[in-house]
C-alpha cells in the first residue's frame, strides 16, 4: 500500500510545565537524519578483571594528558575524544520540571512509546528491533540517555506483547525497576462500559502487574470507547481509589475530550494527565484541551508527535506514490496528512522544518517538529516518541541542544495557516465526528 492510496482510508486503532533547561549548542556541521539502520549488538565476549583494570588505567592516563573541551560547559570531555565522537558532548534527556499532579511521578521529557512493540511496526527488516531479544536489549540505550519512562498498554488497546517485552527487560535486569517508570493503560472497550464495577477495574490492574512482573503501576491511563455509556466517571473514581490504596501511582486518561475529562474532575477523580494526539499535523488540543489543562494543572502527554516518522527527513521531497505505508504508525497518520492540508502542503511543511533545522546546526526535521510540540504550551512536560530501535537515541539527545526562536515559530505558523484548521476537540474524528 502506498501513501496516495491511503489519505482518507487509514484509521487508527481504538487507542492507540515545560522544562526550561540550559542547552548546549551542537557541534557545527553535524547533520542528523532519521536513521533506518539498526544498532549494533555486542558480541558478548567476557573481559577479565585484569583487562578492565588495564583499560581503565589507560583511559585515565589519556584523559590526564589531553586538554579538556571547555566549550562543552559542565561536560569535562577531553577535546581529542570529543573530536572523534561528538556524541560525548550531547546532554542527557532531562526530566520534567515537576511531578504530575496528584502524584510523585516525574517522567523523562521524552517518553519511549512502546506501541512500536505491538508487532505492527516491523517495517524495513534491516532496522527492525521491535521484538525478541533485540527489543529487550535496546532499552538499555534509552535509559543510558536519560529516557527512563515507557508508555505501554494491553492488547485491548492495540499494544500486543508490549507489556511482556518490558517485563522481560525487567526480568533480565536490562531495566531495573527502581530506575524506570512504566505508564500503562486501562482499556474499556466492551460490555463492561455498561456495567462498570470496582472488581472489574481491580482485575484489569492485576493483569499488567503480572505481565510486567511489578508490585505497582506508576501511571494507569484510561481509554473509553463509547461515550454513550457514562461509566467512565465511575471508572476514574475506582482508579482514584486504587491510587489511594498504593496500587497505582497516578491516574491518567488517553484520548478523552475536554468535556468528559471535566466531568471526571468535577466528580472528584484525581486526574494527573491525558495522553492525546498532538503534532504539527494535528493541532486539535489547541482548541479547548490546552486551556482547560492550564486551569486545572492536568498535564498533556502527546503522542503522534512525528506522525509515525512521516515528519522526518526521510520523506522530504519524496513523491506520495513512492511512500510505502509499511507500519501501523504510517498507515494511521497518512490520513491525518490528508485532513491537515494534503501531501503538497505537507511537503512545504517539511521544507520549512528542514530550513529551521539547518539554521540550528543541522537539527533533524523530527527534532524541529518535536520541539514545536514540547515548547508550544506550559502543560506538556513530556512527549511520547516511538522509536523502532535505539539508533534514534542520539538524535533525541540533540533535541535539547537548541530552542526554536520567535522567527522559527513564525515561519512554521505561516505554513500551518495555509493548511486546514481543525474544528473539533481531541479524538472526535476517530469516534466518527468532524476533524
Amino acid at each position: 500500500r502506498h501513501f496516495s492510496m491511503s489519505l482518507s482510508s487509514a484509521q487508527p486503532p481504538p487507542v492507540t510545565a515545560r522544562a526550561r533547561v540550559r542547552r548546549h549548542r551542537a557541534p557545527r556541521g553535524i547533520a542528523v537524519r532519521a536513521s533506518s539502520s539498526s544498532s549494533s549488538s555486542t558480541d558478548g565476549a567476557d573481559l577479565s578483571r585484569r583487562d578492565l583494570l588495564s583499560s581503565a588505567a589507560m583511559a585515565a592516563a589519556m584523559a590526564a594528558a589531553m586538554p579538556l573541551d571547555r566549550a562543552a560547559g559542565p561536560f569535562a570531555v577531553p577535546a581529542a575524544f570529543a573530536a572523534a565522537d561528538p556524541t560525548l558532548l550531547l546532554p542527557t534527556i532531562p526530566r520534567a520540571p515537576a511531578p504530575l499532579k496528584f502524584s510523585a511521578q516525574t517522567p523523562s521529557t521524552i517518553i519511549k512509546g512502546c506501541w512500536q512493540l505491538s508487532g505492527g511496526h516491523r517495517g524495513d527488516p534491516a532496522s527492525d528491533r521491535t521484538s525478541g531479544a533485540a527489543a529487550v536489549d535496546d532499552f538499555a540505550s534509552f535509559v543510558a540517555a536519560g529516557i527512563d519512562t515507557f508508555d505501554t498498554g494491553p492488547e485491548a488497546c492495540g499494544y500486543g506483547p508490549s507489556e511482556l517485552v518490558i517485563g522481560e527487560a525487567l526480568k533480565r535486569e536490562t531495566l531495573r525497576r527502581d530506575d524506570v517508570k512504566i505508564f500503562t493503560k486501562l482499556c474499556c472497550v466492551g460490555r463492561e462500559q455498561g456495567n462498570m464495577t470496582k472488581d472489574w477495574v481491580t482485575q484489569k490492574l492485576d493483569l499488567p502487574m503480572r505481565r510486567l512482573g511489578v508490585k505497582s503501576l506508576d501511571l494507569v491511563q484510561m481509554y473509553w470507547n463509547d461515550y454513550g455509556q457514562k461509566g467512565y466517571v465511575d471508572a476514574a473514581l475506582f482508579l482514584t481509589d486504587a491510587k489511594a490504596a498504593g496500587k497505582i501511582g497516578a491516574v491518567g486518561l488517553t484520548n478523552f475530550d475536554t468535556e468528559r475529562m471535566a466531568q471526571m474532575v468535577d466528580a472528584g477523580a484525581e486526574i494527573s494527565s491525558n495522553q492525546i494526539q498532538f503534532s504539527l499535523l494535528d493541532r486539535r488540543p489547541r482548541l479547548k484541551m490546552i486551556g482547560y489543562c492550564e486551569k486545572t494543572g492536568i498535564s498533556l502527554l502527546p503522542y503522534g508527535v512525528v506522525a509515525g516518522g512521516l515528519l522526518s527527513d526521510n520523506f522530504l521531497g519524496v513523491d506520495g506514490s513512492d511512500v510505502a505505508l509499511d507500519t501501523s504508525s504510517k498507515r494511521k497518520y497518512a490520513s491525518v496528512v490528508g485532513y491537515a492540508g494534503g501531501y503538497k502542503w505537507f511537503q512545504t511543511l517539511l521544507e520549512t522544518l528542514r530550513s529551521v533545522g539547518d539554521k540550528h546546526g543541522g537539527q533533524s526535521v523530527a527534532n524541529v517538529a518535536s520541539r514545536w510540540v514540547l515548547d508550544s504550551n506550559d502543560v506538556t512536560p513530556a512527549i511520547i516518541l516511538g522509536a523502532r530501535n535505539a539508533a534514534h537515541v542520539d538524535d533525541h539527545r540533540r533535541m535539547f541542544t537548541f530552542e526554536l526562536d520567535a522567527e522559527d515559530k513564525a515561519k512554521i505558523e505561516a505554513v500551518l495557516a495555509r493548511g486546514k484548521a481543525p474544528s473539533a476537540d481531541c479524538y472526535a474524528w476517530e469516534r466518527g465526528g468532524p476533524w
